[in-house]
């Protein structure tokens, strides 16, 4: 397995969280039209269900109740709805094949959903069809669960590692 997250993006490769978030922020900046941007907001959160999923199976024991929501909380997202990801490409999620640094992983995955509320926000201010409009609100108020959610379980981990930094034992 180490050797498809060493040989790339390609279609049908497995890689390392922290990767394919690097690619969807990416994607998200090269975004130019409001399609693209609802795309990438979806790709954002089929990998924050991704990421969740994959941590509340094998992430640490402690955080997996909260990585679970994560998960649920990343498969609520109103954008597939109106701009469907290509399927010639499928999504991004689909090559997560670990998390093998989960607190930089999670810092990261909550700087994407950041980065899309305020690629979504204007594209609300711009919608000019109440579709688009509630379609971006929703996606913008799921990104943000995520993101909570996500910053929840940084937290607990970072909590975690300083207790154990500090315990004599």
């Amino acid at each position: 397995m180490r050797k498809a997250v060493d040989e790339g993006q390609g279609k049908g490769s497995c890689m390392d969280a922290v990767r394919i978030i690097a690619a969807s922020r990416h994607g998200l900046a090269q975004a130019r039209t409001v399609q693209d941007i609802v795309i990438e907001a979806w790709q954002a959160q089929a990998l924050a269900e991704a990421v969740g999923s994959l941590l509340a199976i094998s992430g640490p024991f402690e955080v997996r109740a909260k990585a679970r929501r994560l998960g649920e909380a990343g498969g609520r997202s109103g954008a597939a709805v109106l701009c469907p990801v290509p399927r010639t490409y499928g999504p991004r999620a689909a090559q997560l094949s670990e998390v093998q640094d989960s607190k930089v992983a999670l810092t990261d995955l909550c700087g994407l959903l950041a980065e899309v509320c305020e690629a979504l926000v204007g594209v609300v201010c711009a919608a000019e069809e109440d579709g688009l409009y509630w379609t971006c609100v929703e996606a913008m108020d799921a990104a943000d669960e995520s993101r909570d959610r996500a910053a929840a379980i940084l937290k607990q981990l970072l909590v975690r590692d300083r207790l154990h930094d500090h315990d004599p034992a």
